[in-house]
């Protein structure tokens, strides 16, 4: 990967209801300057014009910050502000198509919920990583299915790719995770909905040097 970092540590998504307005940069660059080292911009809302304008901004912060900036389920958008990532889930174009249009040069994550299969198969297709969960009850997500820490090690097992985990991840469960085998932690609430994003940050960070060669016996 060319630009930010590879995918790994602490993964930032933005959330237009804990970031309204201007705090959508400004807590974002508190992050970054933290130390975040991976962020995703995601937003549903249909003003195509605002979406551009926040994302033209959250990208040059990363780049200011040397992070990897990710765009979620619009590639019109990231083609449109050349971002260096896309994230797809399965209502988004298929990743072959991604492909054919993009070429390698883009970085594809792909949701897989708590599906191995779909895994392989996007590993197999060109994806530069995967994301698995939700882990935990959810905010930001509450209808998402659920997926099972053994997931996570027989991924670990089966795949090469990079693997991130997300849903309902905080300071006190992210640690189980990261020894199952999760590469990096998608973070929304734990992140963006603190009082003090700067000490999150670092919390949450923490994890990573705290799980190293500290296997966990918590089954889900």
């Amino acid at each position: 990967m060319s630009e930010g970092q590879a995918i790994a540590g602490l993964y930032g998504i933005t959330d237009s209801t804990l970031l309204p307005g201007d705090a959508l940069l400004r807590q974002s660059e508190i992050a970054l300057r933290a130390g975040l080292g991976i962020l995703q911009y995601r937003d549903k809302g249909g003003d195509a014009r605002r979406r551009t304008r926040e994302a033209t901004a959250l990208y040059a912060l990363c780049r200011e910050y040397g992070a990897l900036f990710v765009v979620n389920d619009d590639a019109e958008l990231a083609a449109r502000i050349r971002a260096p990532a896309l994230h797809v889930g399965r209502d988004d174009a298929p990743l072959a198509e991604l492909r054919r249009h993009f070429g390698s040069s883009l970085c594809i994550g792909v949701s897989c919920y708590d599906d191995l299969e779909r895994a392989e198969r996007a590993q197999a297709e060109g994806a530069d990583y995967v994301a698995f969960g939700a882990f935990f009850p959810s905010a930001s997500k509450p209808d998402a299915c659920r997926a099972p820490l053994s997931l996570l090690r027989e991924a670990r097992r089966r795949l090469r790719l990079p693997i991130v985990a997300i849903g309902g991840i905080d300071a006190d469960n992210g640690g189980a995770l990261i020894s199952a085998g999760a590469d990096a932690l998608a973070v929304i609430s734990a992140l963006f909905g603190a009082k003090d994003v700067a000490a999150a940050t670092r919390q949450l960070q923490a994890l990573f040097v705290a799980s190293h060669g500290s296997p966990t016996s918590e089954e889900s």
